[in-house]
């Protein structure tokens, strides 16, 4: 029951038919006070309820992009099932009360399910609830004990391709796994949430062959699980492996934010050591507790909407640490929603010290001759698409080879998690794992 899925098949039909059941029961009573004062009077409550969630979202602008059309029409409906509920509260009989407080939150939960499926967040029952994974692993079980590492490029070899020289055991295990752990800020002193690694399943043979590293970053608002839940990221690279005899990219997940609204712009600020934490922290980390290929040439940086912009802020302030990037959606540079905005939050008013984070301004500065990006967006996210159009001309300027393209789809994880699959030969060449 907890893997259907929420954005399409019967639970999702369900959800939908309820919302149109339970606004019926709500509505249903007699009588022409009902119609011609409380209906409109709660319609008008609703909708004077859903502008003050856009003048909040409009003041306080916890995240730069504004919400869709139809994500604030699926929260009208969720507002107008309680507020329908109140102005009908009054002289019912209580079984009346106790079936329209029912069918309300099956309104609500309908609505839910039709915001999830504007981005398509959590795609399923479990995702939603956020409960264990079903190939989650306990960390202690998989990084603690060091196993015997086979050679990259056994001795007498010339160095290539990883997948050329790799013979997969007899206890190659069939999925990879997934486990959550803690990066401490050591360096940044950024105060992170747990981050999620996936181990493909190569890594868990008694010797494992030292794979390449991709840091993947989510968006904003989000969580480091988001990756596994919306972009079903553990299936995706298990369909890599299975082609590819169990090899695909160690996958470390990190907090890019310090919580799920907070917007520390993947830069050094008064918002947060972002920068330093992923470069420095992050990578530390990987290097003392993973057993992986610890030549920063065979490693990548990616991510969606915040994360992609993100990924390419560290991409051209780090090329020789991530000389590849993925780049899904993302914005041309760090913001909060206009410049002023984000110079005085960030710098304390400095447009200098925005300026020179900014990665466009870099790019014009400097030559990136070994990088590379792969840039994905929606041909239905016309604002976005702008930007990739941006990002690609000043990167390829600067010497960089960026493959960019275009996917059916808003700002959606439709596009990113399949983005990522259409990428992920091209991520393995430049990391050295295929040909």
């Amino acid at each position: 029951m907890t893997e259907l899925s929420l954005l399409h098949g019967p639970l999702h039909a369900a959800l939908l038919v309820a919302v149109v059941l339970g606004t019926g029961v709500l509505l249903l009573r007699r009588g022409r006070p009902w119609w011609t004062r409380r209906v409109p009077v709660a319609a008008a409550g609703a909708l004077l309820l859903v502008a003050a969630v856009w003048l909040l979202l409009d003041v306080t602008h916890p995240w730069p992009d504004p919400l869709p059309l139809d994500a604030y029409a699926w929260i009208g409906v969720g507002l107008l099932a309680p507020v329908l509920l109140a102005v009908g509260w009054a002289g019912r009989r209580w079984w009346v009360r106790v079936l329209g407080a029912g069918a309300a939150l099956l309104v609500v939960l309908g609505a839910a399910d039709g915001v999830d499926a504007v981005y398509g967040s959590f795609p399923t029952l479990a995702t939603a609830l956020q409960l264990p994974m079903p190939d989650e692993v306990d960390a202690r079980t998989v990084l603690d004990a060091a196993v015997p590492a086979a050679a990259a490029a056994p001795a007498g070899l010339p160095a290539g391709p990883l997948a050329q020289t790799w013979h997969p055991p007899q206890d190659l295990p069939a999925h990879g796994a997934v486990t959550q752990v803690a990066i401490p800020g050591t360096r940044s002193g950024f105060t992170a949430r747990p981050a999620w690694i996936y181990l493909p399943p190569a890594y868990l043979t008694a010797h494992r062959p030292l794979l390449p590293v991709l840091v993947l970053i989510g968006g904003q608002p989000g969580s480091p699980r988001d990756w596994l839940d919306g972009g079903r990221l553990a299936q995706r690279m298990d369909d890599f492996a299975a082609a590819h005899a169990g090899l695909a990219p160690v996958v470390v997940m990190p907090d890019a934010l310090g919580g799920e609204v907070a917007d520390p712009l993947c830069t050094d600020s008064a918002l947060g050591h972002a920068d330093t934490y992923l470069a420095q922290d992050v990578v530390d980390w990987v290097d003392h507790d993973l057993q992986v290929d610890q030549d920063t040439a065979h490693w990548a940086v990616g991510g969606l909407s915040y994360g992609g912009t993100c990924a390419l802020q560290l991409a051209v302030a780090h090329p020789t640490l991530f000389p590849t990037f993925y780049d899904a959606s993302g914005q041309q540079g760090p913001t909060l929603g206009d410049p002023q905005r984000t110079a005085q939050a960030a710098f304390g008013g400095d447009a200098a010290a925005l300026a020179a984070v900014d990665p466009l301004q870099e790019l014009r500065g400097r030559v990136y001759p070994g990088s590379a990006g792969y840039l994905v967006v929606g041909t239905q996210d016309p604002g976005y698409a702008a930007q990739q159009r941006t990002v690609a001309a000043a990167a390829t300027a600067a010497g960089m080879a960026i493959t960019a393209t275009q996917l059916p789809g808003r700002h959606e994880w439709k596009v990113w998690g399949d983005g990522l699959t259409d990428a992920l030969p091209w991520l393995a060449h430049r990391t050295g794992l295929t040909s």
